[in-house]
């Protein structure tokens, strides 16, 4: 098979999340150590930085890359989900993984895969841990996919292990309250090993000091630290915290992975062009200016919109698109009732009809058009607005994809 081939056998053949929702989560690890130890346990010849959490890992996992490669470190860097290409996920110092490797390693085990059910988030864990050891790479960032403790990445053994916040998402399979799904990502929490936490509110902090004392690793709150000020060319206002995350975690490994001031302020400035990271506040164009975030859940969503009020424009378009497993009645209270909607449906099995989201989104105020796809929803706003108003992309991470 192809690269094309290849992608299209993993994505179709495997049951993968992000496409199908609840029938593709597997809720052990059995699976993920089985293919490990088929590869020869690889995730046992690297080093690791583990990050979970809400919201943020991706800004926190490339923001870490970023400033470990501009100290020379060979980096690793897996995370989830891609916007345009599947070799997104797995990248050494920002560049893709290869399309001869993916394909050499499907067809190499693609009968064990086959054999033993394995899902698409368990194959591509497989699949990146046998990259970053064939590579040598001196320092991994790990980014879960959902979750913690059930997680296919927590197999590793890291250097510090990093929960950035928790929100309100993926309560179907970790919980319905905040404590609940901190302690499905408090699961990360090794022994001995410190953790870092970016942010905690009074129900979540109890359970994380919990896990930690369980497990006798040391805990720091890295919202409670004294820290520089660093500026990044990530620009959302909620880039803040996940800096202070950052820079704590830093400090935390600063024994084990030497790095100085200027490195870390570099690193951070340059994420964009050192990883690759995109789709988080990123301004597409001026005069309108558009806006494209990937913020999808509540926690995430309230403070873009909190920036958002926070800019000056005649008529804010908002393109909106959703997944149908997103509580709805807890995002659309979020969104501003002053602003023009082109409701649109992300090209995924599981995007929500557009028809639907209008529907719901009338009962709370919120007044639009329907879009046969998100491409026609950006050329509509386009269409539509003058050079004073604003254009924001946003509610899924898909929605985001189809536009950049």
């Amino acid at each position: 098979m192809n690269y094309k081939e290849t992608v299209e056998w993993m994505f179709s053949r495997l049951p993968m999340y992000q496409a199908q929702g609840a029938s593709a989560y597997k809720a052990d690890l059995s699976n993920t150590l089985l293919l490990a130890k088929h590869l020869g346990n690889p995730e046992n010849r690297i080093k690791t930085i583990h990050i979970a959490g809400t919201n943020g890992k991706g800004s926190v996992s490339n923001m870490l890359a970023s400033v470990l490669q501009e100290a020379g470190y060979k980096t690793g860097l897996f995370t989830s989900p891609h916007l345009k290409d599947f070799k997104e996920r797995i990248k050494v110092n920002g560049r893709d993984i290869t399309e001869e490797y993916v394909c050499r390693f499907i067809e190499n085990n693609k009968s064990f895969f086959e054999e033993n059910s394995l899902s698409f988030f368990e194959m591509t864990v497989g699949l990146t841990f046998d990259y970053f050891a064939a590579e040598h790479v001196d320092i991994a960032v790990i980014e879960t996919g959902m979750g913690g403790r059930l997680d296919s990445t927590n197999i590793i053994t890291p250097l510090v292990s990093v929960i950035t916040n928790i929100g309100l998402d993926h309560t179907l399979f970790l919980g319905t309250t905040l404590p609940e799904i901190a302690g499905e990502k408090a699961g990360i929490i090794k022994p001995g090993i410190p953790v870092v936490i970016g942010e905690y509110t009074a129900e979540t902090k109890p359970v994380f000091i919990d896990r930690a004392k369980e497990k006798g690793a040391h805990i720091y709150f890295a919202s409670d630290a004294v820290l520089p000020d660093y500026p990044s060319d990530l620009k959302g206002n909620y880039q803040k915290n996940n800096i202070k995350t950052v820079l704590q975690t830093l400090e935390v490994i600063s024994e084990k992975v030497n790095i100085s001031q200027d490195v870390v302020k570099k690193g951070l400035l340059c994420v964009r062009n050192n990883t690759g990271f995109s789709g988080r506040w990123q301004q597409l164009q001026q005069n309108p200016v558009v806006i494209a975030d990937t913020a999808h859940n509540s926690h995430g969503l309230k403070l873009v919109i909190q920036q958002l009020a926070e800019m000056e424009y005649d008529v804010l378009r908002m393109i909106f698109g959703v997944v149908n497993d997103k509580d709805l009645s807890d995002i659309l209270p979020l969104l501003p009732e002053n602003a023009v909607y082109y409701f649109c449906r992300p090209n995924i099995p599981r995007g929500l009809d557009a028809a639907k989201l209008q529907e719901q989104a009338f009962e709370f105020g919120l007044n639009g058009k329907i879009y046969g796809s998100v491409s026609e929803a950006y050329e509509a706003a386009l269409h539509d607005a003058t050079v004073k108003d604003l254009i924001y992309i946003g509610g899924s991470t898909f929605v985001v994809a189809e536009i950049l």
